[in-house]
């Protein structure tokens, strides 16, 4: 009975345990399921952040104002609004009377208010053409005139031709006696800045000036210069800027990178470029960058240096920077890293652009927090730096602390726009506070960013460079375009004294002279000034 009974028991054994069996074959099968909806559900929320930041891109606003601040009924088309999902309102929901004041400003200005003040004056007077009166036939006397109309006149520049003429004088009398050696001077014509061309200083100038501050590329200047009556071609032309960029500029342009060298504060940034013969063996079609250099006002006057290189390597910052120490101002870029006698302080304009991309409510929380301090910082802007430190260790300094404790206890994780923000402000936070520990570093690296977009708009035109000798001609002649601007210099008559000056003075033997042709000198002030 005992062995009928178990036999009896067996099947349902077997049974039970292959529907465990399946159970648990089915219970996996529902976690790698799960696990994979999982992923895929991070991967359409990732591809739709995509979707969004490139449609922004594409169609949005190209300026960082933040949306999240903009008044009632200003949002964008393309941003994920309630308001669009909410049901219409009835009439009687609807019935709201708004008033509001139009304030108009009066306008003072005349149309004629746009020509300079000393500008020359020339009169034109319309008189009847017959002056006989039509009914006795006698002689009209005037009785008054009006001003009808005031316009400008323009009147295009002309080419000249200029001989330099040296004449010899001589002494007849010591050449009659011949116990005295003859005595002959002549008259020495000055140097130019440029042995056997024809290019004179106010040439050269107009040249650089139309390139690096009217962007006008030099194959495009040649019809412009054989209109005014000088045939040239862009080979010519680019030869000339190269050759007076590494005479003249050149020596003005390291003499401002030694006073540079000795701040403490300097903000750095790069952008790309292309030169198409490069001495690395690479494709014209690979990335060349110009680095910007650039100090800070309260430590001198302005200075802006470009410098052009084939890479972006930190040797390249190392070998421009050498003998520098004090603190640079950068974006997250890794070179700017781990430099002997260099802090890093890090560019808050970066930190609320992540934070502007993660479009959320932790993302508006992150925007807040950045605008915060930006709003502390406008009302610091005119203290001295000693000052503008305490304000920031009383007022700023909380701030960023409450922000940072935010982000480490927050929940941010994966890959999405918020994780990205928080992971790029916690690995900067160090060099994110720097700023609160001394009054001449600015919050952000917006100065750099602002001095290298002429180099952006210039690349746009003149789109690259053939050599890398006219690369480095490019970055001198833009460091002496953004100084000379900086500093309230005419940039056309600035370089126009320099090409005028410096071939006769010997710089290489006596360079301390450049000190006197600074843009910030009282000569240059005087003389080149706006």
């Amino acid at each position: 009975m005992v062995n009928t009974s178990s036999n009896n028991k067996n099947p349902y054994g077997k049974l039970i345990r292959l529907l465990e069996e399946q159970l648990a074959h089915s219970n996996q099968q529902n976690k790698d399921l799960s696990k994979k909806l999982d992923q895929s559900t991070k991967q359409i929320e990732a591809l739709t952040e995509q979707i969004r930041h490139l449609t922004k891109l594409l169609y949005g606003s190209k300026y960082e104002k933040s949306k999240y601040n903009v008044p009632d009924g200003q949002g964008s088309l393309f941003d994920d609004d309630p308001a669009f999902s909410e049901p219409e309102h009835t009439e009687e929901q609807s019935q709201q009377t708004i008033s509001y004041t139009v304030v108009r400003k009066v306008k003072s200005k005349k149309r004629n208010d746009s020509l300079h003040d000393g500008i020359e004056v020339e009169a034109i007077h319309h008189h009847p053409k017959n002056t006989i009166c039509d009914c006795c036939q006698g002689q009209m006397i005037e009785i008054g005139s009006t001003l009808v109309r005031e316009e400008a006149k323009f009147i295009p520049a002309k080419m000249m031709k200029v001989q330099h003429i040296e004449h010899a004088y001589e002494c007849k009398d010591c050449k009659v006696d011949s116990s005295q050696p003859a005595q002959i001077k002549r008259g020495k014509a000055p140097q130019p800045a440029i042995q056997r061309s024809i290019a004179s200083p106010s040439v050269l100038a107009k040249v650089i000036y139309d390139k690096f501050a009217q962007y006008l590329p030099l194959y495009r200047q040649v019809k412009e210069w054989n209109r005014y009556g000088l045939n040239t071609n862009d080979k010519n032309l680019s030869n000339w800027v190269i050759r007076v960029a590494h005479d003249w500029l050149l020596p003005v342009y390291e003499r401002m990178k030694e006073l540079m060298m000795a701040k403490s504060v300097l903000h750095v940034d790069e952008t790309y470029g292309q030169i198409i013969n490069r001495s690395d063996g690479k494709s014209g079609q690979a990335n060349a960058y110009n680095w910007v250099f650039r100090s800070v006002p309260s430590q001198g006057p302005t200075m802006t240096l470009f410098q052009s290189a084939l890479s972006r390597a930190r040797s390249v910052l190392e070998s421009f920077i050498e003998g520098f120490s004090g603190t640079i101002v950068c974006d997250g870029y890794s070179a700017y890293d781990k430099l002997e006698g260099v802090n890093f302080a890090n560019c808050w304009a970066h930190v609320r652009r992540y934070w502007l991309k993660a479009d959320s409510k932790n993302g508006r929380i992150g925007v807040k927090y950045c605008d915060d301090l930006y709003r502390l910082e406008r009302q610091f802007k005119r203290l001295s730096p000693s000052k503008r430190r305490k304000k920031r260790q009383k007022y700023s300094k909380p701030i960023v602390e409450e922000f940072l404790h935010w982000v480490e206890t927050s929940p941010f994780y994966g890959k999405n726009a918020l994780a990205k923000a928080a992971e790029y402000t916690l690995n900067r936070a160090n060099g994110l506070k720097l700023f609160l520990n001394d009054g001449r570093i600015e919050m952000d690296n917006n100065p750099a960013e602002n001095a290298i977009r002429p180099n952006v708009i210039g690349r746009k035109n003149w789109l690259f460079s053939v050599s890398e000798a006219g690369a480095k001609a490019n970055a001198i002649c833009l460091s002496i375009a953004e100084t000379a601007k900086s500093n309230g210099v005419d940039f056309y008559e600035y370089i126009k004294k320099l090409f005028t000056d410096l071939p006769n003075l010997g710089v290489q033997q006596n360079p301390e002279i450049l000190d006197q042709y600074m843009p910030w000198s009282k000569m240059i002030q005087a003389e080149c000034s706006k």
